[in-house]
């Protein structure tokens, strides 16, 4: 009796679809229902269903991202159905196809997710994986962020913008693009960052002596660290200067990546004027008035004028 049990059980195993992980899988990183199909195709499974540590790292990081995206996907839907989110920089696009599979791949609901990528054979590659899965929803463009912007093929309006990794400038350019389409919310995690450190740097003979703050980045290794470190800071002023509410957390531990900042910034219509004051005034303190464009400086004195 036995035995015609372990056979029955073994017909059901069987039986079960080859494309899905159940929870009696022994890898726990991967979810209940997700495409194996899908997850070899992006090299995070290997053929025979193996997953090495660096995939892990990487799925680790996707995961976390979508537990901070999961519930600003739900709170759009409660406000209209379909949900359109542009993800810039989005490379091998990770990030849309588990969002896609996860959360949209079930519904009718017209839910479309944007990947943005310069390079165009990643483009290319993505649009032939959401063809072959039958992803109706989702769209690759070869387009920069900042060519992204003024690209007729994007909607005027969009729900949630995210930028994992974008370097530089490529960050800023995201936030314009979510300005512009007047996201709800955003998803940023910077990336290597320069061109702040770079005006602290050729600045630096003039400051020194002006401020005991000026040792905050006299060393070149400072430099660079304190650089990057405003930028954020700046960048987070500037989007409650633009009514938001914004949080900043780390993405997962530090021994999975260095560019660990996660800022998410959500439209609430917050008062404007002291988070300008503030961003004005660290730009004069820290000899960064050349750097008001890049973060909407004269405008926002502008529009608070």
């Amino acid at each position: 009796m036995k035995r015609a049990k372990g056979a029955a059980a073994a017909a059901t195993a069987v039986a079960a679809p080859k494309d899905v992980i159940t929870a009696a899988s022994n890898m726990p990183e991967i979810k209940d229902g997700q495409s194996v199909a899908l997850l070899q195709e992006l090299h995070i499974l290997t053929r025979d269903g193996k997953m090495n540590q660096d995939s892990r790292r990487k799925l680790k990081q996707v995961y976390h991202l979508t537990q901070f995206i999961e519930p600003l996907l739900r709170e759009v839907q409660l406000d209209h159905p379909g949900v359109s989110l542009v993800d810039h920089g989005a490379g091998k696009s990770y990030l849309g196809f588990i969002l896609y599979d996860l959360f949209f791949k079930n519904g009718n609901d017209g839910s479309h997710i944007y990947g943005i990528e310069t390079r165009e054979e990643l483009v290319q590659r993505s649009q032939e994986l959401a063809k072959k899965f039958k992803f109706p929803g989702m769209s690759f463009l070869p387009l920069s962020v900042a060519e992204s912007t003024e690209s007729t093929l994007l909607p005027q309006q969009i729900d949630i913008v995210t930028a994992l990794h974008a370097c530089n400038t490529a960050t800023d350019d995201a936030i314009h693009f979510a300005l512009k389409k007047k996201a709800k919310f955003m998803v940023l995690v910077p990336c290597c960052q320069a061109e702040v450190a770079s005006v602290l740097k050729k600045n630096k003979g003039k400051s020194l002596g002006k401020s005991v703050l000026t040792e905050l980045w006299r060393h070149p290794l400072h430099t660079r660290e304190f650089g990057s470190q405003i930028t954020n800071v700046l960048r987070c002023l500037q989007l409650e200067a633009h009514g938001y509410q914004v949080s900043v957390t780390e993405l997962v531990g530090w021994e999975h990546s260095m560019k660990n900042e996660l800022i998410i910034a959500s439209y609430k219509n917050l008062p404007r004027q002291r988070p300008t004051e503030r961003l004005q005034e660290v730009l004069q303190t820290l000899g960064l008035e050349e750097m008001g464009h890049r973060f909407f400086a004269e405008e926002l004195a502008k529009a608070g004028a």
